[in-house]
């Protein structure tokens, strides 16, 4: 046998020998009454660090869990903020307009400073009546038109037919609460044509045909024109009422 095997064999055995007095000296000290009170806080101290453990632990997991939770939220900010800056960059250039309200003209209150040398008679104000327009349609509106629909229109292109539309019916409109007496020869043949084209459905209700875009706007009322206005019918800013061989488009 090599000295060195003799060695570790030595050393292995005189462990085991210091490892049974360290027991034997251990259990003689839990029979020492003198040692009991010492032991006990041992225990006591023992369990106090076994509790605090345990509380260390679960704070861990919950710091762990709001750290997810905040590396959560940073990721959608950059998403939002990512997203808010895409479209301050890519703002189109119509938008719907908001229609405006019957309240929205308010009278200025009389100047306190300066009375009037004399009171005149309050004027009636001359009550237009409100012409209907279509609103522009939203981006939204527009992604949610079918493919074969759109083909290569773009939503710039659809919302500058609705405002050439919007002029046909302003000035069509203008010319229809005129007084007769106040209109020129065009303009009484045109409002001929326009009572002769109303009916029971039309009335009360705003609508053109393809002649009044002819006369009041400079759009080419052709085969593309009439694509667009079915994506104004998909997306609900007007609808079409045939009779008589005439198609009107009423403004929704």
């Amino acid at each position: 046998m090599e000295s060195s095997d003799l060695d570790d064999l030595c050393f292995h055995v005189n462990s085991k020998i210091s490892l049974i007095k360290k027991t034997l000296q251990l259990r003689n000290i839990g029979q020492d009454p003198s040692l009991t009170c010492v032991l006990n806080k041992v225990a006591h101290e023992m369990n106090s660090l076994h509790d605090l453990l345990n509380k260390l632990e679960t704070e861990v997991q919950k710091q762990e869990s709001i750290s997810r939770s905040l590396k959560e939220l940073q990721a959608t900010f950059a998403n939002n903020f990512a997203e808010a800056s895409h479209m301050k960059e890519n703002i189109p250039p119509h938008l719907p307009k908001k229609a405006p309200s019957s309240n929205e003209a308010k009278c200025e209150p009389p100047d306190v400073g300066q009375a009037p040398a004399r009171a005149e008679p309050p004027k009636r104000p001359t009550k237009e009546k409100a012409i209907k327009e279509m609103e522009l349609i939203t981006v939204q509106e527009f992604a949610n038109v079918p493919a074969y629909m759109k083909n290569r229109l773009t939503y710039e292109q659809i919302n500058g037919v609705i405002e050439e539309v919007n002029k046909a019916v302003v000035g069509k409109y203008k010319i229809f609460h005129q007084p007769m007496k106040s209109l020129n020869n065009a303009a009484k043949k045109q409002l001929c044509r326009f009572k002769e084209e109303e009916t029971k459905e039309t009335k009360g209700l705003f609508f053109v045909v393809d002649q009044d875009i002819k006369e009041f706007t400079q759009v080419k009322v052709d085969k593309r024109f009439h694509g667009m206005l079915s994506i104004l019918r998909h997306c609900h800013r007007i609808r079409e009422i045939r009779s008589k061989g005439l198609v009107r488009y009423i403004i929704c």
